[in-house]
């Protein structure tokens, strides 16, 4: 898979619309949309280094689908992206879901 795929798994994993991701990575919405249009322009290493850094994920990962293997030891992907998706909370909803989390660890010893 190539930039154009990784992108569009990227949006829809994260629930982004490519509107906010343009409002949050500075990138205008029509170049996004050209990124993932069927001809799949490519953006430049500055729009790509944005994109991915608004996303949670290495450039390394929207160009070829892979984590390298320093990012990979250290977090995972699914990791980051329950991260992001947990950032993305508020506060009420954030300790509700650490409580759940703590009661299904205790579930398990």
């Amino acid at each position: 898979m190539g930039f154009k795929e990784n992108l569009k798994s990227e949006l829809t994993y994260s629930g982004m619309l490519v509107k906010e991701l343009a409002a949050k990575s500075g990138v205008s919405k029509y170049s996004i949309d050209n990124y993932l249009n069927k001809r799949g322009q490519s953006p430049s290493v500055e729009a790509a280094v944005k994109i991915a850094q608004s996303l949670g994920v290495s450039v390394e990962y929207l160009v070829t689908g892979k984590e390298g293997q320093t990012e990979k030891a250290l977090v995972n992907h699914e990791v980051q992206n329950i991260v992001r998706l947990i950032d993305q909370l508020n506060d009420k909803d954030r300790l509700f879901l650490l409580d759940f989390v703590k009661w299904v660890r205790s579930r398990e010893k």
